[in-house]
Parts: C-alpha cells; structure tokens; sequence
C-alpha cells in the first residue's frame, strides 16, 4: 500500500484507477473483512464524515457505506435528494462545494427513474459533483457504472475461484418483467477481463451495451491476456463457465429515448420475447462443476435465475453482498484517509 497514494482520488469507474490500484485496494479489503471478523476493525476514518446524496433508492449501497463507516470510526450522514434544495433550482456546483467544507468525502447514486433511465444522464451528474468538489467523490452508482460493486465482485470471484486468470466469466442478460439500467453489468465488463479473464457477455438482440464500453473491454482483456466476446446464443456461451451472472438491463433504445418516450409496456412486450432467457438447472449442468452464480441483487427470483438456481450450493450472492461492504470500506479509507486532493 505504501507506493499507492489514492488520498483525494475520486472513484466514477474502476477504469479510471490502475489495475495496481485496484489490487492494492482489493488488498486493504480483504484484511479489513479479516481484521472485521476478529472484531478488530482500525479506526482509520475517525472523526471523518461522508455525505450520501441518494437520488435513487437503495438497498445494500446505503447499507454498506453506512455500516462501513462506523467500523471506520467515521460517520456517513444519508440525504435524500428530495429533503434537499436541488429541486427548487440549487446547482450541483453550490452544493458540492457546501459538502467539501462540511465534510471529507462525497457519494452520489443516480440512476433508473431518477433520470427516466436516460443512459448518460446520471453520470453527467456525479461527474459534475467531483468537478466542482475539492473531496474525493464516489459514485454509489449511476447509469453508466457501478465502481464499488465492481470491486466486490472481482473479490467473490477471486475468492470463489482462486486464480481468475483465463477463467470463463458470462454477463447474462436475464428475463425480467420490469427493467433496470447497466451499471453493474458495465462495470463487470470492465474490470473482469482487466484481471485475464475470459469474459462472455451475453444477451438478445437489442440488449447491446454502450459500444464504448465494449471496446475497452476488448482492450483491457489484450493487455491481460484474457478475452471479452459478445453472443447472443445463451446455451454456447454459458458452456463450460467458470461464472455467471445473471441480470435484467433495459433495451438499448429504451436508454437512448428514456422509459417515457419509449414506453414502458412496450419494453416489457421485448422482455416477454426472452422469457426462456432464466438461469435454470439445466444451463447450469452446462457450466463448470464448481461454477458460480454471482448476483449484485435485487435478484428477480422466477425470472432472471430460479430460486433453485439462487439457493443452491453454487450460490455466492451472500458473500458477494458482504463483501460489498470491505470494498466500499477500502475505497473510502484509500481516498479519504490522507489528504485532500
């Protein structure tokens, strides 16, 4: 840890920081889940406090960064957007530069119906937070990307299959009857095969990732030797996977447009032609005999895997939660545990 200085950085996407980074990082979590565990967590946030402006809902997020906090001896102080002046006029510049005096450290969560899943929209926002901002800004996740989550499932991956390096990995598109962005499925796209993993992202016509991202994806696998392909043939893919993780995402025209203009019934009508699009035990038996099943949750049960599927004994979705909480540790004691920026 001692040649890697993150104090001040802010965290939008995992891509933004060195894979040496990331694995120092990775590093501090994996001894602060043993150092949790023993019940010896180190204060390294004392008297620190992080602001959360949630504009969308959250789950395990909120949870984990709160939680989090508190074993670092700092606090995280949770705000609604809503309780806040942003809607009545108040630029994101004022209020960052509120929060820099206020405290060390600045997450943002937008995404979904908070920008009518308009793809680009929520991460023009946080990116105008850390503009602004002379403290390192977190993105709890947006549109675009999902950097913490990121990190947690490169962690319960590593940890589930020992040496990743050349594994199969596949991002499955998963049938839902309701539909959410990409962030999580972005961020695995790009930090996967930054570590020599073989990934496969798979999914049905018109459920295509930003293009960007793909190309990157591509490059990050040539210069770890990994690969990342596109299929959207689910039975060839998922054969003889190491992984798998399967997730609803909206269609691409829907994010282009937004759910208003696009319509919500009519991509629901899209959904419903892929229903057979489930991780079931069948498509299982086609994968690794120790594959596993990896999930950021919400997971939709009966659609996007079965609950045999989620509650068997290749399910990792519990730890991979927990672990959520060691990687947002670390990214807030790496950034916020030194200086300012």
């Amino acid at each position: 840890m001692s040649k890697i200085d993150l104090a001040g950085r802010d965290l939008i996407t995992t891509q933004e920081w060195s894979v040496g980074e990331l694995r120092a990082t990775l590093k501090l979590a994996r001894d602060l889940k043993a150092k949790y565990r023993r019940g010896r967590v180190p204060t390294l946030l004392r008297n620190k406090t992080f602001f959360m402006l949630f504009y969308a809902p959250s789950t395990r997020t909120r949870a984990a960064f709160e939680a989090g906090m508190t074993y670092l001896g700092g606090h995280a102080l949770y705000i609604d957007v809503s309780t806040t002046r942003l809607g009545s006029g108040e630029a994101p510049k004022d209020v960052a530069k509120m929060y820099e005096k206020y405290g060390q450290g600045l997450g943002i969560r937008i995404l979904d119906s908070a920008i009518d899943y308009v793809y680009g929209a929520g991460v023009s926002v946080v990116r105008e937070y850390a503009k602004h901002a002379d403290i390192p800004v977190i993105n709890m996740a947006c549109c675009t990307y999902h950097p913490t989550q990121g990190l947690a499932d490169l962690m319960t991956t590593q940890e589930a299959l020992g040496k990743v390096q050349g594994k199969k990995y596949v991002i499955m598109w998963g049938y839902a009857k309701s539909f959410r962005g990409r962030c999580s499925i972005q961020e695995e796209a790009l930090i996967m095969p930054r570590f020599g993993m073989n990934v496969v992202l798979a999914h049905p016509p018109g459920f295509e990732i930003d293009s960007t991202i793909v190309e990157t994806a591509k490059s990050n696998a040539r210069e770890s030797g990994g690969t990342f392909e596109v299929s959207n043939d689910l039975n060839s893919a998922i054969e003889g996977a190491q992984a798998v993780f399967p997730r609803n995402w909206a269609s691409n025209e829907l994010l282009q447009l937004g759910a208003s203009k696009f319509g919500k019934e009519r991509e629901v009508e899209l959904h419903e032609k892929y229903r057979d699009w489930m991780l079931t035990q069948d498509l299982l038996d086609k994968m690794d005999r120790k594959a596993i099943v990896t999930h950021v949750l919400p997971v939709l049960r009966g659609e996007e895997a079965t609950d045999e599927v989620i509650d068997g004994r290749h399910s990792v979705i519990y730890p991979q939660a927990e672990n959520g909480m060691y990687t947002k540790m670390a990214v807030l004691a790496v950034t916020m545990g030194n200086k300012k920026r």
